[in-house]
């Protein structure tokens, strides 16, 4: 097992870190006592350590020396002050996997540089999605060749804890992974709204509206998933000639949903390289 015996870390205490905790510990991959979390919270702390029993810090430095594996799990403006902190901790021999939408390897390393590392330290970019928080989130990742294949397989173990884990091979990939999966449910929830409204104003309840929409989405999300057909052979099943859906389809069609979609997607990778100084 790739986590076995290994130290984990994490800098930062919030809803995809405590996902993350629960997945690890629910799945046995590790021990609670292989978990150690720091955050400015101490509310969040005192609930990590009675709800999963793991060793919480106050300092994110004291994490860094206590783990193998450090996952940067803080807000975007707070990341630079926690990397400087804790690079006198960060040996060549850790792994750190960053969740910083936006932050680049390269600023990583320039961030972890001013703190006082003078060595190449191997880095993970990673961009969970919120299912995770249920066990059903979709993560990308990138890693950096000094990861090597062990680091990569102990990313992905973490997040396979919580989901399924997809790899790109370049980092400027990861703009499309957050507007694509990211960014995703976010879409999907406007989507299932959209539809919830629409049942609404043909005569449906609100609560009977919310059921069709909720079963609907997850049987179709379970069917694309299982089938060897594709998506447009799954569409082509449910649109019969001269039927309901396809006078449905037409309309998204003529409204130009695909163009839609496709600007919405261009906008979110946009700002997710405007975040990281790529664009």
């Amino acid at each position: 097992m790739p986590l076995t015996k290994k130290t984990i870390g994490f800098l930062g205490a919030g809803r995809m870190a405590e996902a993350l905790v629960n997945g690890l510990i629910s799945s046995r991959l590790v021990s609670p006592g292989q978990i150690t979390v720091s955050d400015r919270d101490k509310k969040r702390l005192v609930l990590m350590a009675e709800k999963y029993e793991v060793k919480v810090f106050n300092k994110n430095y004291e994490v860094a020396k206590a783990s193998d594996i450090i996952l940067l799990a803080v807000k975007p403006p707070d990341s630079d002050g926690v990397l400087e902190e804790i690079a006198p901790e960060v040996t060549k021999e850790k792994l750190v996997i960053s969740l910083v939408a936006g932050k680049t390897i390269g600023a990583i390393l320039e961030s972890l540089r001013r703190g006082g590392t003078t060595h190449h330290v191997p880095i993970v970019r990673a961009m969970p999605n919120t299912p995770a928080l249920i066990g059903e989130g979709t993560t990308g990742i990138f890693a950096e060749s000094a990861c090597g294949k062990e680091g990569l397989k102990m990313a992905k173990a973490v997040f396979n804890a919580v989901g399924t884990t997809v790899e790109v091979k370049d980092e400027s990939l990861m703009d499309a992974v957050t507007g694509i999966s990211g960014s995703g449910p976010a879409y999907m929830f406007l989507f299932m709204e959209t539809l919830v409204e629409a049942g609404i104003h043909e005569g449906l309840t609100e609560e009977d509206a919310l059921a069709l929409v909720l079963k609907t989405a997850l049987g179709a999300a379970k069917m694309a998933a299982t089938s060897t057909k594709g998506l447009g052979e799954l569409i082509a099943m449910v649109a019969s000639p001269g039927g309901t859906t396809v006078e449905a389809l037409k309309v998204f069609e003529h409204s130009g949903l695909k163009k839609i979609v496709d600007s919405a997607v261009k906008a979110a990778v946009k700002r997710s390289r405007e975040l990281s100084g790529t664009n």
